[in-house]
C-alpha cells in the first residue's frame, strides 16, 4: 500500500530515487507491480470478482501450491533435510525465517543448487493441500484389505504419492469404492460366515443356533471334521445375495424388502453345515438321555482336552440317586464303548496284550458278544479277555485313573430346579456324601407304588412292571420287594434281573418277619456243647446263628414253592406252608449246622498241639480251608443241600491231622499240588466273578482234598487233579 501510494504521488525518476534511498530493489518492485496489473486484467476478462478484503494466508498458499507441486517436501526425522519429489533431497536456506522452525511439510518458491540444494521462499503446508491440488497427478495404491466391524464394511490401507513422494501412508478407506467384488467377499466371509456382525436380523439368530447344533455334534462324536469348510458356506450366501451388496448398509437396504418376500432365504440347515463326505454314527450311539428304569439322566458332551469336563457329563436327579448303581456307567455310551475297551486292553500287561492282538479287532469281537441288558460290563470284559488270552485278568487290571479323561464320565447331582449339588468322577463317593439328601428327595418324589417300612403284605398285587412318564417318552420300571432288615419296601428298579434278585430277598425277609422267632425251635435243641460250638464259631452269638439257619430254611422252602411271589393270595399260601413246615426244616438245618461247628471245634482242638516249623505249612493250609468253608452266614450261603458235604470236608481235615505226624513230607507234596489248583481257580474267579463253572470247581477242589487226605470218607462223584484241570480249561475257553 505504501509503494502504491508513493508511485501515484511521484514521477518515475522520483519513485526510482525513493526506492534507492530506502534500499528497495526498484526492478523487483516494478516486476511485482506489472504482475499484479496483469493478473488484475486477466481476472477481469474472466469475469472474476475482486476481493473487497485481502485473502487469507492459507488461501494464498494453496493457490500458489498449484504451480509449485514439484517444490514440496517432507522433513526426514532426525535430520534437517527434506525429501522432495522425484527422489530429491534439499534443505531450507539458512536465511529463511523458517530455518529453525523446520515444519514437517513445506513448499518452496524456488530450489537453488549451490554446494547443495537449497529451498528459498518457503512456507509450511499440509499434505492434504498437496493431495487436493495434485489430484490428477498423484498415484494411489491399496493394500491389506480387512473387515471393519465398526464401519460395517471392508476397508483397506491407501498410500498416496506425488512423483514418488508419499503424501499419505496406510490411510484406511472404504474398499468397496476401490474393489467392489473383493469388498463383497469380505462382507460375506466376515459378517455372515464368521459372525463378525451384531445384527438383529432373525436369520442370524437361526444360523447361530444351527451352528451350535453342529458344534455340539462334533463335541458329542469327538470329531473336528463334521463342519463343512468356509468356502461351502460362502458359496451358500454368494448364491443368494445380489452382487451390489458389499457392506452392512447395502445389505440392510436390500434385506428390508427381501425378508418380506422370502424370510427364510438365508436360513442355514444342519445338512448345509455337515460335510457330506464324513460318516457319522447314529443318535443311538450318543444318546441325549441315559435312561435307567424310571430315572432319566441328561447327557452333555464336551470335546476340549484342556477342560475338566472333557467327555461326557451325566446329570443325575437327586431323587433317583439311591436307585442308580454306579456300575451301570462302566460300559459308557455306545459310541465310546469300543474306544473304552481298546484303552482298557492296552493297559493290560504285555504278555496279555500279545495274546489279544490285534487289539482293535479283538475289542470289536468282544463287544459283539456283550449284552448290556444282562451282562455286567467289567466282569464280562474280564471273563472274555481271560478266556481269549488264557491268562486270568485280575480285578485291579482296569484302573479307571489310567484311562483318558474323556472315557471317565463326570457326574453332576442336581436338585429339582436343576442346581448342581455336587459333581465329580466317582459316583460312589457322591452317593455316600449325599445319601441324606437323596433319601429326603426320594421320599418327596417317589412313585405311587413305592412304600417303605412294611412288616406284612399290606398291598394287593405287585406288578411285574409299571409305565412311567419320562422326558418325552414313557419308560418301563420294575417294582421289587426290597429287604430293609427289620422291614421291607417296594422300590423301582431299572431291569427285570435287578427286580428278581431284590424280590427274592424281600420275599424271604417278609416271610421271616411273619414267622415265629427261630429261638423258639432251636433253644431246646442246643446242648451245652452246642452252645459252646456256636459261641466259638464265626457267628459269635446264638441269635445270629439262629437267624442264619432260619434264612437257609426259608430259602429252601421258597425254592420248593417256586421262588418269589407277586400277589397277596400266593404269599398267603406260601406263608401258611412255611408255618406248617418250618419247624422240621429249621431243625434239620440247625442240626447239620451244629454238627459242622462241633466238628470245627474238634478239628481246631486237634490242631492245637501241632506247633513248630515242621507243621506250620499244613496248619496254615487247614486254617485257610476252614475259613473258606465256615464264615458268618455260611449256612444260608451254601444252602441246605451242601451242609452235609461241609460236615464231611471238616471231618477230612480231622483225618488229615491224624496222619500228619507220620507223613509230613507226603502231606506237603499233596498240599502243594492242590494249592496250585486252588491258586489257578482263585485267579480265574477274580477275573470272572459269579462264574457258575468256577463255583462248581471250588466244590470239586474240596472233594479232591477228601480224596487226597481222607479217601476212606468217600467223594461225591469222580474227582482227580486231571478232571479239575480240564474243568479249569473249559471255564477259560468253553467249547
Amino acid at each position: 500500500e505504501y509503494l502504491g501510494d508513493e508511485r501515484k504521488a511521484r514521477t518515475s525518476n522520483q519513485f526510482r530515487r525513493m526506492c534507492r534511498n530506502e534500499y528497495l530493489n526498484y526492478r523487483r518492485v516494478r516486476e511485482w507491480q506489472d504482475l499484479h496489473a496483469q493478473l488484475r486484467d486477466v481476472t477481469r476478462e474472466l469475469g472474476f470478482t475482486a476481493n473487497r478484503r485481502p485473502a487469507e494466508r492459507e488461501n494464498v498458499h494453496r493457490t500458489v501450491l498449484t504451480g509449485l507441486l514439484s517444490n514440496v517436501g517432507r522433513k526426514d526425522p532426525g535430520s534437517h533435510e527434506y525429501r522432495g519429489t522425484r527422489g530429491s533431497r534439499f534443505s531450507i536456506n539458512p536465511g529463511s525465517t523458517l530455518f529453525k522452525a523446520s515444519p514437517e511439510w513445506l513448499m518452496a518458491a524456488e530450489l537453488v543448487e549451490t554446494g547443495r540444494l537449497w529451498a528459498r521462499g518457503v512456507v509450511a503446508v499440509e499434505p492434504e493441500w498437496i493431495e487436493e491440488a495434485a489430484g490428477h497427478l498423484v498415484t494411489r495404491s491399496y493394500s491389506d484389505p480387512w473387515w471393519d466391524a465398526e464401519r460395517g464394511a471392508a476397508v483397506a490401507h491407501e498410500t498416496v504419492t506425488l512423483y514418488g513422494l508419499p503424501l499419505q501412508a496406510e490411510r484406511s478407506v472404504l474398499y468397496g469404492r476401490v474393489n467392489p467384488e473383493s469388498a463383497r467377499e469380505l462382507f460375506i466371509r466376515h459378517a455372515l460366515v464368521a459372525g463378525e456382525w451384531e445384527t438383529p436380523h432373525r436369520f442370524a439368530e437361526h444360523n447361530a443356533i444351527v451352528i451350535d447344533e453342529v458344534l455340539a455334534l462334533e463335541a458329542k462324536y469327538r470329531r473336528a471334521d463334521l463342519f463343512v469348510d468356509d468356502e461351502t458356506i460362502v458359496d451358500f450366501f454368494d448364491e443368494r445375495i445380489p452382487d451390489d451388496v458389499i457392506s452392512v448398509r447395502h445389505f440392510d437396504r436390500w434385506w428390508k424388502e427381501e425378508s418380506i418376500a422370502d424370510p427364510h432365504r438365508l436360513d442355514l440347515s444342519v445338512n448345509d453345515l455337515l460335510d457330506p463326505g464324513v460318516e457319522t454314527p447314529g443318535e443311538e450311539a450318543f444318546p441325549e438321555v441315559w435312561q435307567h428304569g424310571d430315572v432319566a439322566m441328561p447327557l452333555t458332551y464336551e470335546f476340549d482336552l484342556a477342560s475338566d469336563s472333557d467327555g461326557v457329563t451325566i446329570d443325575i436327579p437327586i431323587g433317583g440317586l439311591s436307585r442308580i448303581d454306579p456300575e451301570i456307567f462302566d460300559r459308557h455310551v455306545p459310541g465310546l464303548r469300543e474306544e473304552l475297551v481298546v484303552a482298557m486292553m492296552r493297559a493290560l500287561p504285555k504278555q496279555v496284550r500279545k495274546r489279544l492282538a490285534p487289539i482293535p479287532e479283538t475289542a470289536r469281537s468282544v463287544l459283539d458278544e456283550y449284552r448290556p441288558e444282562t451282562d455286567r460290563f467289567v466282569p464280562f470284559l474280564r471273563g472274555e479277555l481271560t478266556r481269549r488270552s488264557g491268562i486270568a485278568i485280575p480285578p485291579d487290571a482296569f484302573d479307571p485313573d489310567r484311562l483318558p479323561s474323556h472315557l471317565r464320565p463326570t457326574f453332576r447331582i442336581i436338585d429339582a430346579e436343576g442346581a448342581v449339588l455336587a459333581d465329580g468322577g466317582d459316583l460312589r463317593t457322591l452317593k455316600d456324601r449325599l445319601q441324606g439328601e437323596a433319601r429326603t428327595a426320594m421320599a418327596a418324589s417317589h412313585h405311587g407304588i413305592e412304600r417303605t417300612g412294611m412288616r406284612s403284605w399290606e398291598f394287593d398285587d405287585l406288578p411285574r412292571s409299571v409305565e412311567i412318564d419320562g422326558p418325552g417318552r414313557t419308560v418301563t420300571a420294575y417294582p421289587a420287594l426290597v429287604d430293609e432288615g427289620d422291614s421291607v419296601a417296594i422300590h423301582l428298579y431299572a431291569t427285570p434281573a435287578e427286580r428278581d434278585d431284590a424280590t427274592w430277598e424281600g420275599t424271604r425277609r417278609l416271610l421271616m418277619l411273619d414267622l415265629p422267632s427261630p429261638s423258639r425251635y432251636l433253644r431246646p435243641l442246643v446242648t451245652a456243647d452246642g452252645r459252646a460250638a456256636v459261641s466259638g464259631g464265626p457267628h459269635g452269638s446264638f441269635d445270629v446263628w439262629a437267624e442264619d439257619c432260619l434264612t437257609c430254611a426259608v430259602d429252601e422252602m421258597l425254592s420248593e414253592f417256586g421262588g418269589s411271589v407277586w400277589d397277596r393270595e400266593t404269599f398267603g399260601r406260601l406263608l401258611k406252608t412255611c408255618r406248617d413246615q418250618i419247624d422240621d426244616v429249621l431243625v434239620g438245618v440247625a442240626s447239620d449246622a451244629l454238627e459242622i461247628l462241633d466238628e470245627v471245634r474238634t478239628v481246631r482242638s486237634a490242631m492245637a498241639p501241632l506247633t513248630g516249623d515242621r507243621f506250620a505249612p499244613a496248619v496254615a493250609d487247614m486254617e485257610e480251608q476252614i475259613d473258606r468253608l465256615i464264615y458268618p452266614g455260611f449256612v444260608a450261603a451254601v444252602g441246605i443241600d451242601r451242609l452235609a458235604d461241609l460236615v464231611r470236608y471238616v471231618q477230612a481235615i480231622g483225618r488229615r491231622i491224624e496222619q500228619l505226624a507220620d507223613h509230613v513230607d507226603r502231606d506237603r507234596e499233596r498240599m502243594e499240588r492242590i494249592q496250585d489248583l486252588e491258586s489257578a481257580r482263585d485267579e480265574l474267579s477274580d477275573a470272572m466273578p459269579g462264574s457258575v463253572e468256577l463255583i462248581e470247581i471250588a466244590w470239586m477242589l474240596q472233594e479232591l482234598r477228601v480224596s487226597l487226605f481222607a479217601q476212606e470218607l468217600g467223594t461225591k462223584g469222580k474227582v482227580s487233579e486231571k478232571r479239575v484241570r480240564e474243568a479249569l480249561a473249559r471255564a477259560v475257553a468253553p467249547e
